[in-house]
Order: structure tokens, then sequence, then C-alpha cells
């Protein structure tokens, strides 16, 4: 594509060793890390927030990264962007064999279990569970492990069977709190998380933007208490909970 071309050339020239732009000459593939996760999460806000123009922007910087990465790598002589793009498209082909190939499938079910399957069986994988970055997300990755365990037939049938076992979670967290036992109590709140976040799969939510949506509810209604205490005078510190509690139901409402 003509202008995916352009690009990679662009990034050439910012990269000429005599010509090209100081800063981008700094860069390494250490230092670009924290642009990566930036622009991921800008991409993901942009989408939230159904704006076209803001998701399509937000594509072309997360794309920038990727082929800035790839014109460091072709630097060092690893490789180049153009074996990105091969690597991913026989990957696609080789994981769908529905499209490709001659296997039939019933539906999208099937098809993320035969991925797992295809991944397992191409890194000669000894477990269904990848090995996931230690900096992945932890609701996602409870989302992910499960998912895959899923893959092979380990799974609740529905989400309200899967809520029984957020219920017995429940029970055995106020257990440990009643004994005061702490340390039990964090591997309880584990198990818990890990349930919800079970259920969200299953009725096909992400448990992480969930928890992302709900932050900045929270974040607002509270800034609305903060608001309306300043306007009357008051200080937040000092306000009852009494007070809080009714401008935190007038948030909602709102």
């Amino acid at each position: 594509m003509k202008e995916f071309g352009r690009l990679v050339g662009i990034m050439k020239k910012l990269r000429h060793p005599r010509k090209g732009c100081p800063w981008d000459l700094q860069q390494t593939p250490a230092s670009l890390k924290e642009y990566v996760l930036e622009e991921a999460h800008e991409l993901i806000e942009a989408i939230d927030s159904g704006d076209a123009a803001a998701v399509c922007e937000e594509l072309g910087d997360l794309l920038l990264q990727i082929v800035f990465l790839a014109r460091l790598a072709e630097e060092d002589g690893t490789f180049s962007i153009a074996e990105v793009c091969a690597g991913i498209s026989q990957k696609l082909v080789r994981r769908h064999p529905h499209i490709f190939a001659s296997v039939k499938v019933s539906g999208a079910d099937e098809v993320k279990a035969n991925w797992e399957k295809i991944k397992i069986a191409e890194k000669n994988k000894q477990s269904v569970i990848s090995d996931y970055p230690s900096s992945m997300p932890s609701l996602l990755l409870a989302n992910r492990i499960a998912s895959q365990a899923a893959g092979v037939g380990f799974d609740w049938d529905d989400a309200g069977k899967a809520m029984k076992k957020v219920s017995e979670e429940i029970a055995e967290l106020g257990a440990e709190i009643d004994q005061g036992r702490r340390h039990e109590a964090e591997g309880e709140i584990g198990d818990l998380l890990f349930a919800v976040a079970n259920v969200a799969r299953l009725l096909q939510i992400n448990p992480e933007f969930a928890l992302a949506r709900t932050n900045r509810e929270f974040t607002r209604r509270f800034r609305f208490i903060e608001t309306e205490l300043q306007r009357q005078g008051k200080d937040v510190a000092r306000a009852s909970l009494e007070e809080m509690e009714e401008l935190w139901q007038r948030a909602k409402e709102k």
C-alpha cells in the first residue's frame, strides 16, 4: 500500500545517521516502550469515545511505534517491517483453517478453541496456559488464562453457575476477615477477583475495561462531591459521611 510505504520511508529518513532527526536517532527499543503503552491506552480511550476521527489518529500513532521499532531492528540486521507483516499474515492463515483450508466450525466459540489448539501445536507448548508478561494487568490476565482453560473444556456452563463461585468466595473471604487472618484474606480476595473475572468473560465483558469504567465514574462522582462542598464553603475532609452520601446520590442522578 502506497501510504504504508511512505510511512516506512519517512521513518528511514528520520533515522538517517547524518541527516536524520536528533531525537529519533537517540531512541532505542527500551526508550520506545513507554510510547507503545501510552499510544495503546490513548487508542482505547478514543474507541470508548466513539470518535472515529480520534480512533483514526490514534491508530496512526500506534502504527508509528510499530514501524519505528521495526526500523531499529532492521538497522541491527535482525528483521524488517516486511518480515513483521509476513509473519503475522502467515499466522493468520494458519490459525484460520476454516477460512483458508477445509476445516468446518459451528461458530465463534469453536474458532477460538481451534486458535488455542493450533497455538499450542505451533509452539510445542507443554501447557494450555500461555506464558504472559508479568507487566500484564492482572484482571486482563485472569480473563485470558480462564479463556484458554475454557478452550479445552475446563469452564462453567454459564455466567449464572459462575456466580455461585463468586458467592462462595465472598463467604470464604468473610470468614477470614472475621478471624482476623489478613494473609489468608489476601488469597481469598484474589480468588474472588478471579471468579468475578470469570463471570465477566462468560458475559463477554472485559473485566479490565469494566473496572476502568467504574474508576472513571467514581472519580467523576467524587469530584462532584468536592465541587459541591466547595460551593457551600465546606472542606471535604471535614464533611460528614451523610453529607457526602447525599451528594453522591445526586452525582449518580446526573
